[in-house]
């Protein structure tokens, strides 16, 4: 094949290659609440965090355990000596202790010991783990209502930035199919050239917003495929039937009493009381003796001098550290501060939990009353723009009324889409500050 054809033949393989590979860039994915939401939870870095304390956490209790097993410990040695003079003052056999030659020495001890009490430190030890360990589970729970919240009002964003981008484009039509209509006017001597201008004006301003709206879009979910995990060129479409259905049930006092039945951060603040109350207990253990089985054996040998096999030994050996009565008092006065500290953090977190309730609250019936208040504006406006139109096909309106009837229209359209997902969102942020974005209601 000549060179020029194969350029020639190249060149449109690689351009119909270039737009293949930019129109599946540009392929727009629909994407689910609920998919959106599971992607969330399995590419969570924060969730991770979480996952690794936890891990931990049961780390830490099987530590804690582990403190009941028998330590178990050998020690080995041979010295060479430069063969000093021994001298027995004990006589062996039938004749007196005389100098002996040694010039090395070996042996081997192998020590074991079980403890038997230790003034209830270990028992505490491993019961206050056990608590670390359930706060950690509900942190991490407590992680997943969060995260899930934030994807759904990022979810929820993204189906409003799509929106406004559809109503621009839509308005865009009608602004260009105005302007059209207005020039052949204009050029039939029907409208002067001031109104053509204003309506070119309001037809640039539209593509203008449009430009934003699409800035606004991609910005949108491109943040949300980082949050997914998704490739930060995937175009997401929300579905609109996610935003729905809007309840309305239970008062004030009745989402306090459910959010304090189910808030998994007061839970795990529980545990985390309980934890520091073991840990007094853990404290004051050290005034107490420690007593433990032990048992060993011994092998030594030292040449031309002693040799000794299979020594073995079992006994009780009891501790006590006498400094204790004096020096563990700061220790157990730490660990009750601790203690009020949680407790104190619970009271604290009991007033936020009524405070968020009531906020949540308010904002989602305000939001349901938006909704209303949206629906009547939007009818008003529909209804104003058909009139001005038609009285601006009469002549008895100006270009300037019937172009502010159509923003006015335009942005009552938006008003009144964005106020249900915003009811929506609202809804849920309610669900999240009572503790049941993931779980139902603790009876």
């Amino acid at each position: 094949m000549p060179h020029n054809m194969t350029k020639h033949f190249l060149i449109p393989a690689f351009a119909m290659l270039l737009l293949a590979q930019i129109g599946h860039a540009q392929e727009a994915k629909n994407l689910s609440l609920n998919e959106a939401i599971q992607l969330s939870l399995q590419n969570s870095k924060q969730l991770k965090l979480n996952m690794a304390k936890l891990k931990e956490a049961n780390a830490a209790v099987k530590e804690a355990k582990d403190n009941t097993l028998p330590d178990l410990k050998a020690s080995a040695s041979y010295i060479a000596l430069n063969n000093p003079s021994v001298d027995l003052k004990v006589k062996l056999g039938s004749g007196g202790g005389g100098g002996i030659s040694v010039n090395s020495a070996s042996y081997l001890m192998v020590n074991a010991s079980m403890p038997l009490f230790a003034g209830g430190r270990i028992h505490y030890g491993i019961e206050s783990a056990k608590y670390l360990k359930e706060a950690a589970e509900l942190d991490v729970d407590q992680n997943k209502d969060e995260l899930v919240q934030n994807t759904i009002s990022a979810y929820g964003n993204l189906f409003k930035a799509k929106q406004a981008v559809e109503m621009m484009k839509e308005n865009l039509r009608e602004s260009k199919q105005r302007v059209e209509d207005f020039k052949n006017l204009e050029k039939n001597g029907l409208m002067a050239r001031n109104d053509l201008l204003k309506a070119e004006l309001q037809q640039s301003n539209v593509e203008l917003a449009l430009m934003d709206a699409e800035n606004s879009y991609k910005l949108t979910y491109t943040n949300m495929n980082l949050m997914l995990g998704l490739p930060e060129d995937t175009e997401l479409l929300a579905d609109s039937s996610s935003f729905s259905n809007i309840i309305d049930d239970g008062t004030v006092i009745s989402w306090e009493q459910t959010a304090f039945k189910n808030r998994k951060d007061m839970y795990a603040l529980t545990a985390r009381a309980k934890a520091a109350n073991y840990g007094i207990k853990i404290a004051k253990s050290s005034y107490y003796p420690a007593l433990a089985l032990t048992g060993g054996l011994i092998e030594l040998n030292v040449p031309n001098f002693i040799t000794v096999n299979n020594a073995m030994n079992a006994g009780l050996g009891l501790q006590y550290n006498f400094a204790s009565l004096w020096k563990n008092g700061a220790k157990v006065a730490e660990a009750r501060a601790r203690f009020e500290e949680v407790e104190a953090s619970k009271e604290i977190l009991a007033d936020a939990i009524r405070i968020q309730i009531n906020q949540a609250y308010e904002n989602y019936f305000l939001s349901r009353k938006k909704i209303e208040v949206y629906n009547h504006a939007l009818e008003q406006a529909d209804e104003n723009y058909k009139i001005t139109k038609n009285k601006y096909a009469n002549s008895l309106a100006t270009t300037t009324d019937l172009l502010d009837a159509d923003v006015a229209l335009l942005q009552a359209r938006l008003n009144f889409a964005f106020s249900k997902v915003d009811a929506a969102i609202a809804y849920k942020k309610l669900e999240e500050v009572a503790g049941i974005v993931l779980t139902k209601p603790k009876k």
